[in-house]
């Protein structure tokens, strides 16, 4: 336990509630736990996270205090993209030792149920997603997690290692969308999701590249970032299908085999499924409302799949390959960086499109 004998910093965690505050408090483990080891249980490690991402999510569940059924019902701590280092284990985890620097893949799962015996585990039905309600997220100077969902980063900075868990959105998406070399792929959304959606699409070889936005800011980034992307500014006072026929034309007229959708806003969906070739695919990464309304016949005439994801499985291990061999740079991303006593302005700046902000961290 020499790792944890010169920790003096309490623990705190980032906090909301139903009233919707927002505050850095005390939260477990409690470092007289973390230096005596009292909190482990079999197959798990301490972790002292060094650093935290915030999320979308994040900022929902604290302006809207839910995401769907996903409620916050009590004082709840948020984050769940963040990376740190090991500082102590259980005897029964012999791949992770003192030092090692580690993602961290939030989640536990119950090994038992058919998503989980068949390798999809983001379908367990007894899922504990750290950061939705009633899970405590990571959003804490000190955790303990199960071993197994650390993953060895090596000399990866701990910024890149909170990155990885958003890569896996994306990655997740590319996977199950079919994106090929040589596809013409239309993004949805440049927002951190839609941004490393366009990076890993550009790294597969979509041509030609086409990523839409309300906010010219964030269109501007997104050309920075992919010099190649065709970027297209949506007009509100335009019909889903002028906007579509935009898009098209923007690509030399040609019709993207695969849209994916980082958004999750009803509009931007229907947009998709008009601009989308016959036979091509809608691929849904945003997150939107309980119920919409969506253009059913262009999607039967047109022949053009529509498909969703949920969280991600099986993505770290190549996640971190990409990030460490360059493939796929994701240090651009990152606008703002906070302490963790900083909490408050970090959340405000995410929160708030006039900041500029693309992804904030919280250095814990």
């Amino acid at each position: 336990m020499s790792t944890t004998e010169t920790l003096t910093k309490p623990n705190v965690g980032v906090f909301t509630n139903p009233e919707h505050k927002l505050w850095v408090g005390e939260a477990e483990p409690t470092l007289e736990a973390v230096k005596e080891g009292k909190e482990l249980k079999e197959g798990e490690v301490t972790i002292a996270v060094r650093t935290t991402g915030i999320c979308g999510s994040d900022v929902h569940f604290w302006h809207a205090g839910r995401i769907g059924p996903m409620i916050v019902t009590d004082n709840h701590i948020l984050g769940h993209e963040s990376s740190g280092e090991i500082l102590a284990v259980h005897p029964t985890v012999t791949h992770l030792s003192p030092g090692d620097r580690v993602a961290i893949e939030p989640n536990v799962i119950c090994n038992a149920c058919e998503p989980c015996l068949t390798g999809r585990y983001n379908g367990c039905h007894a899922m504990r997603f750290l950061s939705t309600p009633p899970v405590h997220g990571l959003l804490r100077r000190y955790i303990t997690h199960p071993a197994v969902w650390c993953h060895k980063i090596g000399n990866m900075s701990f910024e890149n290692g909170a990155m990885l868990e958003p890569l896996s959105v994306a990655l997740a998406g590319l996977e199950r969308a079919g994106v090929a070399l040589g596809d013409s792929v239309l993004v949805c959304g440049a927002g951190p999701i839609g941004l490393i959606t366009l990076l890993c699409c550009a790294a597969a070889g979509a041509e030609p590249l086409v990523v839409t936005d309300i906010d010219e800011g964030r269109l501007r980034f997104a050309k920075e970032l992919v010099p190649r992307a065709r970027t297209y500014q949506v007009q509100p006072s335009l019909s889903t299908e002028e906007t579509a026929a935009q898009i098209v034309a923007l690509a030399s007229g040609i019709q993207p085999a695969v849209s994916m959708e980082c958004t999750g806003v009803e509009s931007s969906v229907s947009g998709a499924i008009h601009a989308t070739k016959f036979g091509g695919k809608v691929f849904v990464i945003g997150v939107g409302k309980p119920e919409m309304k969506i253009p059913f016949m262009r999607l039967s005439t047109q022949e053009i799949d529509l498909q969703f994801q949920y969280r991600y499985c099986n993505t770290w291990p190549r996640a971190i390959r990409l990030v460490e061999s360059g493939v796929v740079d994701l240090r651009k991303l990152v606008t703002h960086r906070f302490e963790v006593e900083e909490a408050e302005r970090a959340f405000e700046t995410a929160g708030d499109v006039r900041s500029g902000a693309i992804k904030v961290l919280i250095n814990c």
